[in-house]
């Protein structure tokens, strides 16, 4: 950042820009009298500042540099003032590209990419510049969508971690938010994590101005200060009294980022503003609701600028129009009165094209630090290979191990491997105080020759890729997410090259990652940028976590992860550990962004599938596999089972089963793996007309089976922990594996009933079709 004795020659530019954008963002939200004007126009001064000072070293021509500084807009709803920002910007840009046909002041794919006045008139229209922030498109400049409160702030901090593990913390991201966006949960978690980690180069920009949506200051329910709770959490916090003050504002970011800076400290910067500034409807009354189309005081905000500037807007005073085309003509008709300020003064339109284009110029290419080379993992074909899986990473038969313990195996394995033959773990890990029990600290242990590295410490072991966090499940998954996003690869737009991002708690808690990644989802869906993937570790799930009693076994809660369009999560349920490697290499292997790997407690013995007929584990990777299949008798149907001690149970009684009835049993490991397999491997595990004469037994809630169950006959003859509709209680293992009649006498029972009642079933079917 430049200082601000040099600065100071660039105020009287700051301050036209920052009119120009002011009437830009009160324009957009005239035509689309939808968004929020309060906090655009209170963050207008902080955002000129950030990036026109130095303090953010960016490209406005290329969004897609590896080593640009990030932006996140954590107050996601303020994005019209990010809109304006870049429009009156790229202005700038295409008006000295006309006057010079330099090339140097063109964007990278300007028409895909560039945000220019034009598109401000499609702002919350379909296919138009989005109601929050979006990273895609001509909004790449954002590198996290946002708007959910708080959901930003953990995503931030993630990017910043992924810089600061890659050796790249020069890159900084900033994240701009305002003091009510504070009061988030998520916020506290994102900001002791942010201390913990040591994290640098995050740089929050607070916009004080002390009101929300509700009428009442923020104030009066939040004791602490935005000041305040940052130095609390042990952050470096500079700021001052008054937003437009651009030398207090400039000195306070300069002794943030410069004079007082510090390596392994976080870093706020506030300001206080009154929020509506310039708008003529202030406060709470500013936030989300735009003066009426036309009205009374919108002329006003063009009466300041006209006379301020010496322009005037055509038909000065008028209504608005009746149609939205008619109404376009209007808005186009006022941009263009706002820009020829910007066109009749060279002085500012050279200004702010050549320092764009000196600020674009200062992202480096490369970073000599950087700890990512162009040996990526994730194009290691042996990574996920796991027919060559060294042996060891599978039980014998007859051992009694839990399906953690399969996952720790191949975790260590996984990143072992990375480190070997490229040089850095592939996974970075986190867990709410729960890496061992959990066992997602496999990412962390080495094998065949590669130390373990433990628990990262910013002070004195800064390689470990397992954070050590507390109980913080929200800004996990928000961190991971983010860190997911950032891509060290040379062309950022063709490959991703980065860390994949882990995270786990009890499947019972899996609710309180959801909101993260349902933005990471979007995010992967449409961004140009190619992001990388998330490993979600729903641990300790069902009723096998008993003695923690209800409260903490998930039998509806891991269900959240199945909230997501298809094609875009993979599930996994391997039931014993030999299950667990096979499935999440085959998930990793695909191009679908999250995994969700579903795990329990207990330890049971690995079968031995030779004896008992039991199709290979390996293919669990094909998402579904056959436990038993029919023999010469006449066929009774299917049952289909999933979970840890519902498949224990059933492989346990086989013989039995096999004595009395002549049903073909499947393992569900993944339904999503087992709809990537051709038909005739679908059609040999499972028939269409089999679909309708099946069963099902699983650990979990029965709707979260939806997915396997072809019709509600199905349902009704199946065995689940919630057959009474009623919370199982808690106890030892048997007692609540028996509650969930989920242990062999009921399962016998419901199999029972199930094959002597299969004519019944085949006639109400039958009945069921239309005449």
């Amino acid at each position: 950042m430049e200082s601000p004795s040099v600065l100071k020659n660039s105020y009287k530019h700051w301050e036209i820009t920052k009119d120009l954008i002011d009437q830009c963002i009160d324009i957009t939200l005239n035509l689309s009298q939808s968004g929020h004007p309060g906090g655009s126009r209170s963050k207008v001064h902080g955002m000129l500042i950030t990036l026109l000072s130095g303090a953010m070293r960016w490209d406005i021509r290329d969004p897609t540099k590896r080593f640009s500084d990030r932006f996140v807009l954590v107050a996601g709803h303020d994005n019209p003032m990010v809109y304006a920002t870049l429009a009156v910007l790229n202005e700038s840009l295409r008006i000295k590209y006309n006057q010079t046909k330099d090339s140097k002041y063109l964007v990278k794919n300007g028409e895909e990419f560039q945000l220019i006045w034009e598109d401000l008139l499609t702002l919350r229209q379909n296919k138009g510049l989005p109601g929050h922030a979006e990273m895609e498109g001509k909004t790449l400049f954002f590198k996290f969508n946002t708007g959910p409160s708080g959901h930003g702030s953990p995503a931030a901090a993630g990017a910043a971690l992924a810089h600061k593990l890659a050796g790249t913390d020069q890159v900084k991201v900033f994240a701009f938010e305002g003091e009510g966006g504070l009061s988030t949960g998520v916020t506290h978690e994102t900001l002791n994590s942010s201390w913990g980690l040591g994290l640098g180069n995050i740089v929050y920009y607070i916009d004080w101005n002390d009101y929300g949506i509700d009428s009442r200051p923020f104030s009066n329910i939040v004791k602490s200060t935005p000041q305040e709770l940052f130095e609390t959490s042990g952050w470096h916090v500079e700021g001052t009294e008054d937003c437009e003050d651009w030398p207090s504002f400039t000195e306070a970011y300069y002794d943030l980022l410069v004079t007082n800076s510090k390596s392994d400290i976080p870093k706020m910067v506030f300001a206080k503003s009154r929020k509506g500034r310039g708008y003529h409807k202030f406060d709470e009354k500013s936030h989300g609701a735009p003066h009426k189309r036309n009205s009374e005081l919108f002329w006003k905000t063009k009466e300041d600028f006209s006379q301020k500037y010496n322009i005037s807007f055509d038909n000065f005073g008028e209504d608005a129009a009746s149609s939205r085309d008619e109404q376009v003509k209007q808005a186009t008709s006022y941009f263009e009165s706002v820009i020829s300020v910007l066109n009749n003064n060279q002085e500012l339109v050279d200004y702010l094209a050549n320092r764009l284009v000196e600020l674009g110029d200062s992202v480096p290419t490369n970073i000599n630090e950087s700890k990512i080379t162009n040996s990526n993992p994730l194009n290691d074909e042996a990574l996920f290979d796991f027919h060559k899986y060294p042996s060891d990473l599978f039980a014998d038969a007859g051992t009694k191990a839990p399906n953690r313990v399969g996952f720790s195996k191949v975790a260590s394995w996984l990143n072992s491997h990375s480190r070997n033959n490229h040089g850095r773990p592939l996974f970075v890990a986190m867990s709410a105080d729960l890496a061992d029990s959990t066992n997602i600290s496999g990412f962390s242990k080495g094998r065949d020759g590669v130390e373990d590295l433990g628990m990262y410490d910013k002070h004195t072991n800064p390689d470990s890729p397992l954070m050590p966090q507390g109980i913080t499940e929200f800004a996990n998954a928000g961190m991971m997410a983010g860190l997911s996003t950032v891509n060290f690869n040379e062309d950022t737009l063709d490959d991703y090259n980065g860390f994949i991002g882990s995270f786990s708690t009890y499947g019972s808690f899996s609710y309180l990652k959801y909101g993260a990644i349902r933005l990471f989802s979007q995010l992967a869906q449409d961004s140009q940028m190619k992001v990388g993937k998330l490993l979600w570790v729903a641990g300790h799930s069902g009723p096998e976590t008993a003695e923690d009693s209800r409260t903490h076994f998930g039998i509806f809660a891991p269900g959240v992860t199945q909230l997501f369009p298809d094609g875009h999560i993979i599930n996994l349920h391997p039931w014993e550990h030999n299950d667990v490697a096979p499935a999440l290499a085959a998930a990793l292997s695909t191009d679908v962004p999250i995994v969700a790997l579903h795990l329990t407690r207990p330890a049971i013995n690995v079968p031995d599938r030779k004896k008992l007929g039991i199709a290979s584990h390996f293919d669990a990777s094909k998402g579904a596999y056959l436990i038993r299949d029919y023999d010469e008798r006449p066929h009774e149907g299917v049952i289909i089972v999933r979970g840890t001690s519902s498949t224990n149970t059933i492989v346990s009684i086989l013989d039995q089963i096999a004595s009395k009835h002549n049903v073909k049993i499947v393992s569900a490991i993944s339904w999503e793996l087992f709809q990537r397999q051709d038909n005739s491997y679908k059609n040999s595990i499972i028939s269409e007309k089999e679909w309708l004469d099946s069963m099902i037994v699983t650990n979990t809630g029965l709707r979260i089976m939806n997915n396997w169950i072809s019709n509600r006959i199905v349902s009704e003859y199946s065995v689940s922990p919630d057959w009474d509709n009623n919370w199982r209680t808690g106890g030892t293992l048997d007692q609540i594996i028996d509650e969930a009649h989920l242990s062999p006498r009921w399962v016998l029972e419901a199999i029972d009933k199930f094959t002597s009642e299969r004519d019944i079933r085949l006639e109400r079917l039958n009945n069921q079709l239309p005449d």
